[in-house]
């Protein structure tokens, strides 16, 4: 497998009108991921923690235990771990708080790096490639829903009074199944993963401008949170940056 060197930028910001951030994200390479927890009372925080350190912890015990992470992650192990997250979570918090999980595994595939993208809720993942940004994951809402339906459109879904409400997540409801996705790296790729809190003040548009604009993940992920404190930060507000380059 081609060798792929990441470069990554990290950042989490409670916001403007939350009193505690529920977020928490991670950075574990190969292994990426944003969780959003819902429940309030620091239910949240409980939950998107748990979630966290669920996937954490697989990844250091392959490490330790002598196995390159990336050669024993795939979509069966995300599976597992995310299915487990889920049984912690509503252990920890009978089903009172959840938390939503986007994120990103390096893995080998097909004879060639790959990306694993894995989401369950409405945080999002994205790729910027070629000088196209394109959201791979698709939200888990009801306003997803409706524009499926073509019920509303792309403009009426910012600003729709249910937008935040989620239909599959962690620790809560009847359905957490992450959808996956594998698409092999390109040289140059840059991934962006996100809470709602980015996305719900911030355009796409703006978004592929931030992001194209700035060499330095670590550059591209205080602009970005900072271009959601401008917009209003309702929310809290959560960004991984990657970047591939070939070794």
């Amino acid at each position: 497998m081609v060798a792929i060197k990441l470069t990554v930028g990290q950042g989490t910001d409670r916001g403007l009108r939350r009193q505690l951030n529920e977020d928490s994200l991670l950075v574990a390479p190969p292994l990426f991921a944003v969780a959003d927890g819902m429940g309030g009372h620091e239910a949240g925080e409980v939950a998107s923690r748990i979630c966290v350190e669920t996937l954490q912890a697989e990844v250091a015990g392959r490490t330790a235990n002598g196995v390159r992470a990336a050669d024993a992650l795939g979509v069966e192990q995300l599976r597992r771990l995310i299915a487990l997250a889920d049984q912690r979570i509503r252990a920890a918090a009978d089903a009172r708080a959840g938390t939503t999980v986007s994120g990103v595994a390096l893995v080998p595939a097909d004879g060639g790096p790959h990306w694993l993208v894995f989401n369950v809720g409405d945080s999002r993942t994205y790729r910027l490639s070629g000088g196209r940004l394109q959201q791979i994951t698709k939200d888990h809402s009801e306003v997803q829903e409706l524009l499926d339906l073509g019920r509303i459109s792309e403009q009426q879904a910012l600003v729709h009074p249910r937008r935040n409400v989620v239909t599959r997540a962690l620790g809560t409801g009847e359905d957490a199944e992450p959808d996956f996705w594998l698409l092999p790296v390109e040289t140059g790729d840059r991934m962006l993963i996100c809470s709602d809190g980015l996305t719900s003040e911030v355009s796409d548009d703006h978004l592929h401008t931030i992001l194209a604009a700035l060499a330095h993940p670590q550059d591209a992920v205080d602009s970005l949170i900072q271009a959601a404190l401008r917009s209003g930060g309702r929310d809290n507000i959560t960004v991984v940056v990657i970047d591939a380059a070939a070794e």
